[in-house]
């Protein structure tokens, strides 16, 4: 294409030497044109950032570009000396890093890293380098941009980091800007405004923009065309709307109908077999043939070769799919889901009324208690036998803070948590860890909370112990084995560590841990953010299957939307450690009537180009919970705020037997 910034042919990246090198990249072709939003789209292990890293050349030391070319205009990447590959990296090319935390210097202020990278690859005449870096902390919108220089990443919010960021790779003026997962961190209000802001930019600047995500809604977002990777090769191209109209590869297929929505509560979400193969072989056939619903004896003896049905549609497989591969659209929840999910006040398992949890603020050198930061401000919720509850906010409003405080982890300040009627904040000592057995707790990171020095076998048994249940050592081993095909994993997984296992496997560990002890709630906190989407999917599907089976309750803690469209019951939405509103899921989602949970819902990604929402854009971050605002607490962000709202905290307005909203436009 005479347009084409970037055009990569048949690249090759390897890591590790020896005769079964990691082929982390195979045989590649891409072209990216200027101005336009190019995505690339894949799980995890499948080559994206490898991809990215081998464009700007930062691979790591075992990693080296066996094969193929990378131009940049006329320029030819790979022939370049270091010395000239500098200027490029941050000049014509910039990247965001997927964890600005780790990718920010902690001891250097924020305007000092700007600066720096204005100085190399931006010194103007009549313009100093804190001049432009104010400038570019202003045009990615950081309020009070002169203040911002001189703080440090600590001292800002992750949508903060995530901008200091974008105005590190924006220095340079470049041409491309490669995006390595830059909004997966954040929550949705916060991805909302980094993408808004991305686009701002690209339409000012004409600059191209290679996105590297796994989350569907985001490329029905932004993209202009897409790309689907997978084990090291892409296996389908297409232009954006074509995509979602009618993917094409197997893969991609299962992509969609992996997605949890409202349409899909009643059924299982589809599952991709499998894991991604090791990229340490060479394959004879069909990478996805293992995994695929719709191999055929072809497949697997020899590889497909690229087909290419237009100028900027291809795909790499046997199968002709053609339009029949048009996935389902999402739809509204049935009004049997609205009936089935009223709480039932008799079967009530937990009630909590009021909970607070205050932590003090320490200063001097006697440590005196100079103040409180109100992590959960009076928070009341129910959940019945049998049903799902979803707390859905921002990162730091108090979701995590709720559930450890329910479990006793955390001493609350003041309130009550009935479990089964038997006040909870009354337990101590044995008493209270008699009662452990009926809560549990599924942690976001699997790998964090399981010790890598103990087999999984210990791993689940450990909690049999501690009750002093299971029986004898023989009846727990097999007590052991039945949780962990309960979960989908062979027994044999019992005498293996942590670390062998797939981030799905290690969730599913983690649930059969929660369920050694028998439990009969189960706080969920954020427990497939971290997991791609074809595995979120067997995660949420066991979950059901465990739900229907035992009838267990859930609290589910979650920034996801369609995670609870697809899960939970009821839904709560939190703000600086109150909850603004509470209904079933048909009622909050469908018709939410606070302006926070209008904004929430609005900047939530659809994966569908035209059924993108009108994104209600907040102001600023959350305030901080040791120094709330006066009144109710949304006010200084709230596109409707009046006076009134700024003297009082807002009483619950009830609009049905299930649902509640703390709201004065709601007041009569």
């Amino acid at each position: 294409m005479s347009d084409a910034l970037l055009r990569i042919k048949n690249l090759k990246t390897w890591l590790g030497s020896g005769s079964s090198p990691v082929r982390a990249i195979d045989g590649i072709d891409l072209e990216i044109k200027k101005g336009e939003t190019f995505v690339l789209l894949g799980e995890s292990g499948c080559g994206k950032s490898m991809t990215a890293l081998s464009i700007m050349r930062l691979l790591p030391p075992v990693g080296r570009i066996v094969d193929g070319s990378i131009h940049l205009g006329e320029t030819s990447l790979l022939d370049l000396p270091e010395s000239m590959m500098r200027r490029e990296r941050g000049g014509r090319m910039g990247m965001i890093f997927q964890e600005p935390m780790t990718s920010l210097n902690p001891v250097l202020t924020v305007g000092a890293q700007i600066a720096e990278a204005v100085c190399i690859h931006d010194a103007r005449q009549g313009q100093s380098a804190k001049e432009r870096a104010v400038e570019l902390l202003k045009a990615v919108g950081i309020p009070d941009p002169e203040q911002r220089f001189g703080e440090y990443p600590h001292q800002l919010s992750g949508g903060m980091k995530q901008r200091v960021m974008i105005a590190i790779a924006l220095a340079g003026r470049p041409q491309l800007l490669i995006a390595d997962e830059p909004t997966t961190a954040l929550d949705v209000t916060i991805q909302a405004q980094v993408l808004a802001l991305m686009k701002q930019l690209q339409q000012e600047t004409g600059m191209a923009i290679l996105l590297i995500t796994h989350d569907l809604g985001v490329v029905a977002e932004v993209a202009d065309r897409v790309a689907v990777m997978y084990a090291g090769e892409i296996v389908e191209t297409a232009p954006c709307k074509d995509f979602f109209q009618a993917p094409r590869h197997p893969y991609s297929q299962k992509l969609f109908q992996s997605i949890p929505g409202r349409d899909k509560r009643s059924e299982r979400l589809a599952v991709i077999k499998g894991s991604v193969p090791p990229l340490d072989q060479e394959f004879v056939g069909c990478r996805f043939a293992d995994r695929c619903d719709a191999v055929m004896t072809i497949c697997r003896q020899q590889p497909p070769q690229w087909d290419q049905y237009t100028e900027e549609r291809g795909v790499r497989c046997y199968l002709q799919a053609g339009e029949e591969a048009a996935v389902k659209k999402t739809g509204r929840v049935n009004d049997d889901v609205i009936a089935t999910a009223r709480s039932d006040t008799q079967n009530l398992l937990l009630c909590v009324d009021e909970l607070k949890v205050h932590f003090p603020i320490h200063k001097g050198i006697f440590r005196r208690v100079a103040g409180h930061v109100r992590a959960v401000d009076g928070v009341s919720l129910a959940i019945p036998v049998g049903r799902t509850l979803a707390v859905v906010g921002e990162s730091g409003c108090g979701k995590t803070t709720v559930g450890k405080a329910i479990l006793q982890l955390i001493k609350p300040t003041a309130g009550q948590v009935c479990f089964d009627n038997h006040e909870l904040t009354q337990l101590r000592g044995e008493a209270l860890r008699r009662r452990r057995s009926d809560l549990q707790i599924i942690f976001q990171d699997p790998m964090a909370s399981m010790n890598p020095r103990m087999l999984v076998h210990n791993i689940i048994e450990e909690g049999m112990l501690a009750q002093g249940i299971g029986g004898s050592a023989a009846e727990r081993r097999t007590r052991v084995e039945q949780l962990l095909e309960q979960v989908g994993l062979p027994a044999t997984a019992a005498d293996r560590y942590p670390h062998e296992f797939s981030g799905g496997q290690r969730q599913r560990i983690c649930v059969a841990r929660a369920l050694a002890v028998e439990p009969r709630l189960i706080i969920c906190d954020e427990p497939t953010s971290a997991l791609d989407v074809s595995v979120q999917a067997q995660i949420l599907n066991l979950l059901q299957a465990l739900q229907q089976e035992l009838g267990l309750s859930y609290l589910f803690i979650t920034h996801d939307i369609s995670v609870v469209a697809y899960l939970a019951h009821e839904v709560a939405v939190m703000y600086l450690g109150r909850i603004v509103e509470r209904g079933t899921v048909a009622e909050v989602l469908d018709d939410p009537q606070h302006p926070y949970t209008q904004a929430l819902l609005s900047a939530v990604p659809v994966a569908e180009p035209d059924g993108k929402r009108k994104t209600i854009h907040l102001e600023g971050d959350m305030p901080s919970p040791a120094n709330p605002p006066a009144g109710c607490y949304f006010h200084p962000r709230c596109p409707q705020a009046m006076e009134r709202c700024q003297q009082v905290y807002p009483k619950a307005v009830s609009l049905s037997e299930t649902r509640s909203v703390n709201c004065v436009l709601l007041e009569k």
